[in-house]
Parts: structure tokens; C-alpha cells; sequence
């Protein structure tokens, strides 16, 4: 149970939550741009903490935790899934082409590559399905999450006396999620985005505090107490097969890795990379990050903002993480992971090891922090639910003039009926891992091909978009029914294929997009690929327009980013476990990626694109 301090901790986060949306409020009643966007006057590295702390989520670090406490340092790549080094093609090159249009949303966006015929029309639609589709699927992801997490702190047995109806067990998370949720409503409603960045930056520095300390306590416990954990445990390498054997120290978690479906590690390696790569060459998926991008003050504060998540996140989150796992580890005998339907559920290590190790009042300040996270994500990926319906649809199909108070109005409804869908959704999940797997592996991997040929070809039209995002759409909705056995990762190249079969047909079957939005696009945006008949048609009318030749410095910069990336990921976890070695020969490769990425990537961000 909390302590009276911990409860006062909380409540003061709740009410300085309330606080900021009321403060906030006028100013995004201004117009549509301050309410969704901030205005673009929100500095980047402000834009860059909000962006940090939306990602971390309650519900990830959950995850994550139990990645550790079952993986070991192997558990730096299972996030590759998303794949986070998506935040380095973003850093590297895309937030700049993304933010030179000027628009208020990803779907917005695409009439600048579409224009507004009838091919741009189609794509536009499809890409406000996929928005809302996707925002719903990470609301309830969210959700779930905070519900199973509060269960361990707030006892149904307790709180139940209270409350005037009874709730099944199985639903129990549930009715925590709600609650919790309708805070976050109120402050990212009044507030827009601008209230959403001083909330997230608050909630950023709760859990900087909480991590450090959690990292100590764990350091200082491993210092104490021998680890018992499987050979391999601690290295970052593997073979063919994960090869991690808990039979001998916790049989279940055996069970875990099969359930997982990563035994065969090589493979699901070489599939989280192939994926990883084409999934981060689309661009962002039109949620919060997109948001985040598109209200930068310019095309290089986008690409700066994108690089300064990774350097400020990965330590910070790892730094708990490793904390937590080290805790577990050692007291795993002290965790109670059984469920109300009495069987073992490892994704209650984290909240069962705050309740069991952290101290009295850094217990409220955890709680507050991983509440914060958990609003924080919600109350970004709110925001792009409503940017979508207000901005895409409504306005999109308003005749008429519309009045200041009409679009408040609009987002507020918008709002909470978006609210109201992802709790029913929330009731149909599970656990964490389905969503998040059905997530990053079915849902985005259909979205890959269509995204990554906008960028490139000239020749793809509105109807290939479209169709290429229905043919990947339609399987990543049914397959997960007809593989019920099998890791969403692996049905990826079926999804490839059809939406493959789907932007080809669907680009030839129409005529190409018009002339003057593709010299348009091109001009401002100046991606490289193959573009070369619209470019050799502007150098006639400008023969000083500059063509990309910097493809191989991008993609130098991306390999770069990467590698750094992944050191800001082992570092923590090798400094928690105290190996001295590893920690000595990552602080070697990170100085020379941090010194190579400021003379190839920040030194270059100024370079004028005339």
C-alpha cells in the first residue's frame, strides 16, 4: 500500500497536470495551428524532452524491464522491433524533408506529393484510416499498460469497499486505466500541443530523478550480492539459437522465452533488421512523432530535436531499467508476480519491484513519473487522433467559414470520442506484448512500401499509395487470426509482398501525379532517388536548382547514429552490472561517433538547398 507521502507525491503531479492545461488554455484557443502544432515557436530541445518523454511510456518500460530480466544485455535488440533507430533516419535526413512542407498533419502532407485530384483524395483518406488506426491501437496499448501497473499499488480488496459496484477481476486493470486516463484528457484537451510539452517536460524530470536513483540502488546491490543468471546472460552476442537456459534458477521463464517466440534468435534478428530498415526509410508513422516534427520551428530544428531523443532517452531509461532488473534479479524470491488467476506474469516485475525496493517517498515520485509517462503518450498520440479529425476530416469537408468556437468545439468532441473508443478497444486487450507485437510488426509493416516510394519515385501516384496501403492494411488486420501461433514479425514479408502487388498495379492503372505538384514537391523537399526526369524539367526553368548528391552521407550518418544509439542503450546496463571492460570500450566507440556525427551531420544541417 502507499504511504501518505507517496500519495501526497502523486497528487501534487495530478494537480500541477490541471494546473498547466488551465494556464495553457487561452493560448491554444488562438487558432488550429496553436492548438495542434504550438504555433511552431516550441524550441527544439523543448520538442526533443516532450518527444523523450512520450516514448517513455508505462507501458514500454514495462516491456522493457521484462526484455532485461529474461535477456540479459541480449535485450538491447529486441527493441529493434520498433525499430527505435527509426529516431536516426529521422535525425539524419527525414525531419528535415518533412518539415519543408509546412503543413499541420502527415496526411496534409501527402496532397503536397499527391496533389488534390482524385489519387490525392484516395491517399489522403487511406493515410487518415492508417492515423487513427494506429493512435487508437497505441491509446489502448497505453492503457492497458497503466491498469496493470496501478493493480499492484492500489489493491481491488482496498479500493473496492469503496466503490459502489463490483468489478471482475480480469477487469480490474481496466477500471485503473480509465481513471487515470480522464487526467490526461483534461490538460492535453485544454492545452494543445503546448500544453502537452511543459506537462511531458515536468514528467521528464520526475523520472530523470527516479531513474538515477533506481540505477544506485541497483549498482549498489549488485556490488553486494552475487548475480545468478544463465551463461550468456550478460553478453550482447548470440548464435543461431538464444541458447538461454533457465530450467536450473526460474523454469518459467523458459516457458516466457518460448511464449515470446524469439528462441531462434538469428533469425528473428536478421528479420527485425531487414524490417527495421525499410519501416525507418518510410518516415515517421503519422502519430505524436509526426506531430512533434511538422511544429518544429524549422527544417534543421526537426532534425535536431529528432537527434536529441535518442541522446537524452536511451541513458535515462536504461538507467532504471538496468536498475530494476538488477533489483529483480537478486530478490526474485520477494516479487509477487502471480495474477489474480493465479498464474506467473513477468510483465509484473516493474511494478512489483517498486512496491518491494523503492523507498518511501521515491516510491510517489516513481509512481508520478510512470504516470506522467503513461499520460504523456496518451495525451501526444490524443493530440494526432484530433489533429486527423479536425484538421483532415472536418475541416477538409466544411464548406462553409468556420468560427474560433466552432473548432474548439470540434476538438474537444473529437477528443473525447477518441477516448471513449480506445477504452472499449483497452477492454479487448490482453497483455502488453499482443498489442505492441500486432502494433510494430502488423500494423506498420503495412504501411512500409507505399511510405518509402513517396519518398523516392517520381512516377508513384495518389492510386498506388492507396492501394498499396489497403493491400498491406487488409492482411496485418486478418493474418494475426490465421497465425494465431506464429510472432507477428514473421508474416512481415507477406505484408510486403501484397502491398508491393498493391502500389505497382495501383500506380499503373492511373496516370502519373500532375506535373506542377511534382516540380513543386521536388523543389521543396529535394529528396534523392530517382526523380530525374522532374529535375531535368525544372533545370530548364532553373538550371541553379541543386540535385541531392548527399546519399551515401545520409546513409554514413544513419550507420553512425545507429551505432551510437545502441552504445547510449548497453552503457547503462554494463555500468549497473559493473563491468568495467565493456563500459571503457563503448565509451571509445561513442566519443568517435559523437565526433564523426558533428563533422558530417550537425556541421551540415545549415547548407542551403539553392
Amino acid at each position: 500500500m502507499l504511504r501518505s507521502i507517496d500519495v501526497v507525491i502523486i497528487a501534487s503531479y495530478l494537480l500541477a497536470t490541471i494546473f498547466i492545461g488551465l494556464l495553457l488554455r487561452k493560448r491554444a484557443q488562438r487558432s488550429k495551428e496553436d492548438y495542434l502544432l504550438g504555433g511552431n515557436s516550441i524550441p527544439w530541445y523543448m520538442l526533443g524532452l516532450s518527444n523523450a518523454s512520450g516514448m517513455f511510456d508505462i507501458s514500454g518500460t514495462i516491456w522493457l524491464v521484462t526484455l532485461m530480466f529474461v535477456y540479459g544485455i541480449k535485450s538491447a535488440w529486441i527493441p529493434w522491433l520498433w525499430p527505435i533507430f527509426n529516431q536516426v533516419f529521422l535525425m539524419v535526413y527525414l525531419s528535415k524533408w518533412l518539415r519543408r512542407s509546412n503543413v499541420t498533419t502527415g496526411a496534409e502532407w501527402i496532397r503536397t506529393r499527391f496533389g488534390s485530384g482524385k489519387g490525392g483524395k484516395l491517399s489522403h483518406t487511406i493515410v487518415v484510416v492508417f492515423a487513427l488506426l494506429s493512435c487508437l491501437g497505441f491509446l489502448a496499448y497505453g492503457f492497458i499498460g497503466l491498469g496493470k501497473f496501478m493493480e499492484i499499488f492500489i489493491p481491488w480488496e482496498i479500493l473496492g469497499r469503496y466503490v459502489p459496484f463490483d468489478i471482475p477481476a480480469a477487469y480490474v486493470p481496466h477500471f485503473y486505466g480509465v481513471v487515470f486516463t480522464l487526467f490526461a484528457v483534461f490538460y492535453s484537451l485544454l492545452g494543445g500541443m503546448s500544453g502537452i510539452v511543459w506537462a511531458d517536460v515536468l514528467q521528464f524530470g520526475i523520472m530523470t530523478i527516479s531513474a538515477v536513483v533506481i540505477g544506485y540502488l541497483g549498482f549498489v546491490a549488485i556490488g553486494d550480492y552475487p548475480l545468478n543468471v544463465p551463461e550468456g546472460w550478460g553478453t550482447p552476442f548470440f548464435g543461431w539459437e538464444l541458447d538461454l537456459d533457465w530450467s536450473k534458477i526460474i523454469p518459467q521463464v523458459n516457458e516466457k522465452i518460448r511464449s515470446d517466440g524469439y528462441g531462434l534468435f538469428t533469425i528473428f534478428f536478421m528479420m527485425m533488421i531487414f524490417k527495421g530498415i525499410l519501416v525507418s526509410l518510410a518516415g515517421p508513422a503519422p502519430n505524436y512523432d509526426m506531430q512533434k516534427i511538422l511544429s518544429a520551428k524549422s527544417p534543421q530544428e526537426a532534425s535536431k530535436m529528432s537527434g536529441f531523443v535518442s541522446v537524452i532517452l536511451m541513458p535515462i531509461r536504461y538507467l532504471m531499467i538496468a536498475g530494476f532488473a538488477a533489483l529483480a534479479l537478486l530478490y526474485y524470491e520477494k516479487l509477487d508476480l502471480i495474477t489474480a488467476t493465479g498464474e506467473v506474469d513477468f510483465e509484473l516485475i516493474l511494478p512489483s519491484a517498486i512496491k518491494e525496493f523503492a523507498p518511501v517517498g521515491l516510491t510517489g515520485l516513481l509512481l508520478a513519473g510512470l504516470l506522467a509517462a503513461f499520460m504523456s503518450t496518451f495525451a501526444g498520440t490524443l493530440n494526432a487522433a484530433q489533429a486527423y479529425l479536425i484538421n483532415d476530416i472536418y475541416l477538409n469537408h466544411k464548406k462553409s467559414d468556420v468560427t474560433p468556437n466552432q473548432v474548439k468545439i470540434m476538438n474537444y468532441g473529437s477528443g473525447i470520442l477518441v477516448v471513449l473508443v480506445s477504452i472499449f478497444l483497452g477492454f479487448f486487450v490482453e497483455d502488453v506484448n499482443s498489442v505492441l507485437q500486432w502494433l510494430v510488426s502488423a500494423l506498420f509493416g503495412s504501411y512500409v512500401v507505399a511510405n518509402i516510394l513517396k519518398w523516392h519515385w517520381w512516377r508513384f501516384n495518389g492510386h498506388g499509395f492507396f492501394w498499396g496501403m489497403v493491400a498491406g492494411m487488409v492482411p496485418a488486420l486478418i493474418l494475426p487470426y490465421v497465425f494465431t501461433e506464429t510472432l507477428d514479425l514473421y508474416y512481415f514479408p507477406i505484408l510486403l509482398i501484397t502491398s508491393m502487388a498493391g502500389c505497382v498495379i495501383g500506380t499503373y492503372s492511373a496516370p502519373p501525379t500532375e506535373e506542377n505538384v511534382l516540380r513543386s514537391f521536388y523543389t521543396d523537399v529535394r529528396p534523392w532517388g530517382f526523380w530525374k526526369p522532374i529535375r531535368e524539367k525544372i533545370w530548364k526553368d532553373n538550371p541553379g536548382l541543386k540535385k541531392n548528391s548527399h546519399f551515401k552521407r545520409d546513409m554514413f550518418n544513419v550507420f553512425t547514429g545507429i551505432t551510437a544509439q545502441t552504445v547510449l542503450v548497453m552503457l547503462p546496463m554494463y555500468m549497473i552490472f559493473r563491468k568495467s571492460t565493456p563500459v571503457l570500450i563503448l565509451s571509445g566507440i561513442l566519443i568517435l561517433c559523437i565526433l564523426l556525427l558533428k563533422k558530417f551531420w550537425w556541421d551540415t544541417l545549415e547548407e542551403s538547398l539553392d
